[in-house]
């Protein structure tokens, strides 16, 4: 096994998402990197091994699915093992809990969650991700309100000694989860073959593509115009500024996508993550 095929397995998009998402909601409970580099660097452990555990679930389960929809993945490809793979996932799971455990009870708890609802996503006989709606719910009750708001709490309890949320935090967690709720119906746009086929009752496949696409711009949008509006009562100029500049961009990403066309939905759905990290980061201006 190669450290790319890992990467691979790894999903880098969910691992980079992870890793600005905690690292920016780490500076703006007030932590100090030079400070706090260890509880800095043992949260990040634990979450990224959360991550993987969870996404390497899935990739088990979905062998056949992802030898339709993304024949690339390695266990689909046949360049990592089935037994090789659930290693990893056995391991990462439990470096999750383990360096959570060390860390403090806040973050093993919401680490404890987080898997659960991993696993209730993958497994049957609950397997959310056969239902839209129930797929949906859970990655918006992970990447947008657990991740946020938990590991606001996790740093405030860490670093403070206390539950204190700032209140930066709110305006960017209903963000994070109109985005997350957009994320669960896109991710659909491209596997709609490989999900038709084994009966999976996804958002594009009950309604259609078109319905998937514009429903989940119209919560972005949404989401947008909120934390505009937030940032300007605020007067946060760089942050509204930085918003409306990324709404912008994402209503002319959004003119870009074909969907007859399989690699120009791959290629939308690619960047719309990128504007997951940039909005993120745009919120690091209320520290200036």
């Amino acid at each position: 096994m190669t450290f790319y095929t890992l990467w691979k397995f790894s999903r880098p998009h969910t691992i980079i998402g992870s890793v600005v998402s905690i690292v920016v909601l780490f500076l703006l409970q007030g932590g100090h990197i030079a400070i706090h580099y260890t509880q800095l660097a043992v949260t990040l452990i634990s979450a990224l091994g959360c991550n993987v555990c969870i996404t390497g679930l899935n990739q088990m389960v979905d062998v056949e699915l992802d030898k339709i929809n993304k024949p690339e993945l390695p266990i689909a490809a046949g360049k990592l093992s089935m037994g090789t793979a659930k290693k990893i996932v056995w391991i990462s799971g439990l470096i999750a809990l383990g360096a959570a455990a060390i860390l403090h009870w806040v973050l093993l708890l919401l680490i404890a969650i987080i898997l659960l609802l991993g696993i209730a996503y993958s497994l049957p006989p609950v397997q959310l991700k056969k239902h839209h709606l129930p797929a949906a719910l859970a990655i918006t009750l992970v990447r947008g309100v657990l991740v946020n708001l938990g590991m606001a709490i996790h740093f405030a309890a860490m670093l403070h000694g206390d539950f204190h949320i700032q209140p930066v935090i709110y305006p960017l967690t209903i963000f994070i989860s109109a985005f997350s709720l957009a994320i669960a119906w896109y991710k659909d746009l491209p596997d709609r073959a490989g999900d038709a086929h084994f009966g999976y009752k996804t958002f594009p496949l009950l309604y259609s593509p078109k319905t998937a696409l514009y429903t989940g711009a119209t919560f972005v949008v949404a989401a947008y115009a909120w934390c505009i509006f937030w940032s300007y009562q605020q007067a946060q100029s760089l942050l509204t500024y930085s918003l409306i500049a990324l709404n912008i961009a994402f209503l002319l990403h959004l003119t870009t996508v074909r969907l007859q066309e399989q690699a120009s939905i791959r290629r939308f759905y690619q960047l719309f993550w990128v504007f997951f990290f940039a909005t993120y980061l745009s919120f690091l201006w209320v520290l200036c």
